[in-house]
């Protein structure tokens, strides 16, 4: 028989032991159900991968029919997803490697830094012709080689803006990081993963969501390119919503609109907006009425057992500062600016090899080029150069029209607090939708009015070129120093006076930025701007992006060739002698830091 002492402590163990229990399995079920929704989307991705690359492997076929039908939609949102993110992948270590190159060595900065200006002017259609006969060349009897050159030309729009983040900020690491790296005596690997790396995070990441957009906007380009009579079509959402608008298919072209809003808004829930939230920890300065950024995602990610475990496991081992600080006999050598050639070590060997190799490389296509020209005739000539300055118009009337609206609207959101927060992601979207997809739209509007295309090309083009002053003036007015506004409000300051003493000063550097961007992005939309494909019919506008296209379709390389190498004179040309001389005053006149 119990003792009443134990009688009396048994509904009280049983209570405890219960609660205990109780919790134990709450706390786990929704521990556990977090990975288990990991797992079921971590298999799902395995099984996708797997689909991805039957369709890569797979068997060459001269023709491919799309399925116009939305259950179809799934798949291809699917594979241009994949393309997509591949083509990142690559851009992120061109990247890396492109701009720790020119920022480290001084010598080849001086040729890699110009010739990635005249790259990001080069059109897609300019390289993909060959580009597309050597990939078919090499892989004849498998879908490789086409699903390379679609990778190679998203790609293409979406690495330079990285590069030139990731450079400018290699280049602007304070000294004293600087110092403190030679302190503890990094070696280039720990310098790179715990400095230069992490501080040219937050602009990367930021730039990474630029690019993916400018990738986006040649996707029915690089996914329904064809060559003659040679169809290099790929199944993909851009190769859907071609097709749909070759044969005119209203409600299949607005199931290819909501699968790419979808699939934009996905990416940034699920990757860009966790990444902008988990970079915060590498923000250098200090802000203390800064509101702090959250991703439902990220915390979700947080939350699972799993990858704490890996976390756990793969955690570097702390190191104390005892450790960490060099022996008190050996001294500390002052970090001084090194040249190429005065450092040690295999880096300067393999950067002057590089370098040659570099040089060898544009020779051997000078010299290609310079056959392709000497089958272009003079009147030739004569009308590229005539279409170049027409589509040079077109281009600067699509910037200062898109800076018309973009000024006071990237104002008022980036002035507002409240109202960035409402408004950015879905000009994120905006700016991420391939502005290809909504021509037959904007055609058929001006069809209506009785506009030809030799105007309503700049319609088309500021549907591309717009996003890039929006987005730099937003950020240029979140970083007007709040007590400059409070002396403007203290003084008075207002309206016209307050725009043209206050804001326009403040986000002037900001505003140049976005304008050579949008120019560069609308040198490029000429190409679809200017030759427009709608149910079946080809509308053309005199331009030397309609030039190009032509070219590519027939198979022309002289005449491609030299549209390509006249563009890019021009772009360059314009922006030695226009951007370079606003980007001067930028930072002489109106920058907030001097």
């Amino acid at each position: 028989m119990e003792s009443p002492k134990k009688q009396q402590e048994s509904p009280f163990h049983i209570k405890k032991i219960w609660g205990e229990a109780t919790g134990f399995l709450t706390r786990y079920q929704k521990i556990w159900w977090i990975d288990l929704v990991l797992l079921f989307g971590l298999i799902g991705l395995i099984f996708g991968m797997i689909n991805v690359a039957g369709e890569w492997t797979g068997v060459h076929r001269p023709t491919i029919d799309i399925d116009l039908s939305p259950w179809a939609l799934p798949k291809y949102t699917f594979f241009s997803l994949c393309r997509g993110m591949i083509a990142y992948i690559l851009s992120l270590l061109f990247t890396f490697a492109y701009g720790y190159w020119a920022a480290k060595d001084h010598i080849a900065e001086k040729v890699l830094i110009p010739m990635l200006d005249i790259l990001q002017s080069i059109p897609v259609l300019g390289f993909m012709p060959p580009l597309t006969l050597a990939m078919v060349a090499l892989f004849p009897n498998s879908n490789i080689g086409l699903e390379l050159v679609a990778v190679i030309m998203i790609f293409t729009g979406q690495d330079w803006n990285m590069t030139f983040s990731f450079y400018q900020s290699l280049r602007s690491i304070p000294q004293y990081l600087q110092e403190a790296a030679a302190v503890y005596r990094f070696n280039w690997f720990a310098k790179a993963t715990k400095l230069e790396i992490p501080f040219s995070a937050i602009g990367l990441i930021w730039n990474s969501m630029m690019s993916m957009a400018g990738g986006w906007f040649f996707l029915t380009v690089s996914e329904s390119f064809q060559l003659g009579d040679k169809d290099f079509r790929l199944p993909g959402l851009g190769s859907y919503m071609s097709v749909a608008n070759d044969k005119g298919d209203g409600t299949a072209k607005l199931f290819g609109v909501i699968a790419m809003i979808l699939m934009i808004v996905c990416l940034d829930q699920l990757l860009w907006r966790p990444l902008v939230v988990w970079g915060q920890k590498f923000r250098v300065e200090e802000g203390g009425g800064e509101e702090g950024m959250t991703s439902w995602f990220l915390d979700f990610l947080r939350s699972s057992q799993i990858l704490q475990f890996f976390q756990n496991l793969f955690k570097p081992k702390q190191i104390t500062s005892t450790e960490a600080m060099p022996p008190a006999d050996k001294p500390v050598v002052p970090v001084v600016a090194q040249s190429s050639s005065s450092r040690s070590g295999f880096g300067p060997i393999i950067s002057i090899l590089a370098f040659v190799g570099l040089l060898g490389l544009m020779g051997f296509g000078a010299w290609k080029i310079i056959l392709l020209f000497s089958q272009v005739s003079m009147n030739n000539w004569i009308l590229i150069v005539s279409e170049a300055l027409a589509t040079l118009g077109r281009v600067l009337v699509a910037v200062g029209l898109s800076a018309i609206w973009t000024i006071p609207v990237g104002l008022w959101i980036g002035l507002s607090p409240r109202l960035s927060r409402i408004a950015q992601p879905f000009v994120q979207v905006a700016a991420s939708f391939p502005a290809p997809m909504l021509f037959s739209y904007v055609i058929f509007v001006m069809h209506l009015m009785g506009i030809p295309l030799n105007w309503g090309a700049i319609a088309l083009m500021i549907l591309g070129a717009q996003w890039y002053i929006l987005f730099n003036v937003m950020a240029g007015a979140m970083a007007i120093p709040s007590d400059l506004l409070e002396a403007a409000r203290m003084y008075g300051i207002t309206g016209w006076q307050r725009f043209t003493k206050v804001y326009l000063p403040g986000i002037f550097p900001y505003l140049v930025t976005g304008m050579v961007t949008s120019a560069g992005g609308t040198w490029n939309a000429s190409i679809v701007a200017e030759y427009v494909t709608d149910k079946g019919q080809t509308l053309t506008a005199f331009g030397l992006g309609s030039q190009i296209s032509e070219a590519a379709a027939k198979a022309d390389y002289p005449m491609l060739a030299a549209s390509v190498v006249v563009m890019s004179l021009m772009v360059v040309a314009f922006n030695r002698s226009v951007w370079k001389r606003l980007y001067r005053l930028a930072e002489e006149k109106y920058s907030l830091s001097k």
